[in-house]
C-alpha cells in the first residue's frame, strides 16, 4: 500500500513541484493539497494521510502551530517540516511542537522522498547540512544559564491571534477565523502585550518575526 501524502504550503509552484518529484517515486501517492496552515488542520484531520509536509511560513496558521494543533488533538500524521529557514531557532521550535522531520528547501528531490519514508516508519529525519547546526547549538545552549522563553507565556489561542494581528488582520476578521467575539479578540490583544511586557504593535511584530510565528515572507 502507498504511503499517502498530504502538502502544506502557501505558494502553489512549490506544491506543483512537490506532487510532480513524490508521484515520480514508488510507493508514494499525494492525496491532497493546501496553502494555509489552517486548512492544513482541517484537512488533515478529515483525509488522515500517513505524512504531511508542511512549511512553517503559511498565512492564518503558521506550520509549527499546525503541527501543535494536529499534535494535541492525536491525527496519527507524520508531520515533515520543509521550510526555507535553517536557522536553529524555527527548527528547535518545529521539533517541540512535534515535528517527525525538517528538511530544508533547497534540499534534493530525492532526500525529500527518502525523509518520507524514513517518518512514516516512526524515525525521525534531519537534513544532512542542518543535523550537525542543531547539535551544536543544543551543547551551545546546555553551557548557557537557561533562558526564559518568551513565546511560552502565551497560550496556543494566543500565539493564533497574535499571527493574525501580525498579518494585518481586522478585529472582525480575527474574530471571524477563529471563532470567537471581538471583544474577546481585543482581550487576547491586550493580555498578550501585557504577558509580554511590548507596547506597541510594531514591536509585537518584531517579536512575532524574531521567534517564528510569522515571517517577512
Amino acid at each position: 500500500m502507498p504511503i499517502s501524502v498530504f502538502l502544506a504550503d502557501d505558494h502553489a509552484i512549490v506544491r506543483d513541484g512537490l506532487r510532480m518529484v513524490l508521484e515520480a517515486q514508488t510507493g508514494l501517492e499525494v492525496i491532497g493539497e493546501t496553502g494555509d496552515g489552517r486548512s492544513a488542520v482541517r484537512e488533515v484531520t478529515r483525509l488522515r494521510p500517513d505524512v504531511i509536509v508542511m512549511d512553517i511560513a503559511m498565512p492564518e496558521l503558521n506550520g509549527i502551530e499546525a503541527t501543535r494543533m494536529l499534535r494535541e488533538a492525536n491525527v496519527p500524521v507524520k508531520i515533515l517540516i520543509l521550510s526555507m529557514h535553517s536557522q536553529t531557532e524555527y527548527i528547535f521550535r518545529a521539533l517541540q511542537a512535534g515535528a517527525d522531520g525538517y528538511l530544508v528547501k533547497h534540499s534534493v528531490s530525492r532526500e525529500v522522498a527518502d525523509a518520507i519514508r524514513a517518518v512514516s516508519r516512526g524515525g525521525r529525519y534531519l537534513s544532512p547540512g542542518i543535523s550537525d547546526k542543531v547539535i551544536d547549538d543544543y551543547v551551545r545552549r546546555r553551557a548557557q544559564p537557561a533562558e526564559e522563553d518568551l513565546l511560552l507565556r502565551l497560550s496556543t489561542r494566543e500565539r493564533e491571534v497574535l499571527q493574525l494581528i501580525v498579518e494585518g488582520r481586522s478585529t472582525l476578521e480575527i474574530a471571524d477565523i477563529v471563532a470567537l467575539s471581538p471583544k474577546t479578540v481585543e482581550t487576547y490583544r491586550s493580555r498578550m502585550m501585557r504577558k509580554l511586557e511590548i507596547g506597541s504593535l510594531p514591536e509585537l511584530v518584531k517579536f512575532a518575526i524574531q521567534h517564528g510565528l510569522t515571517s517577512l515572507e
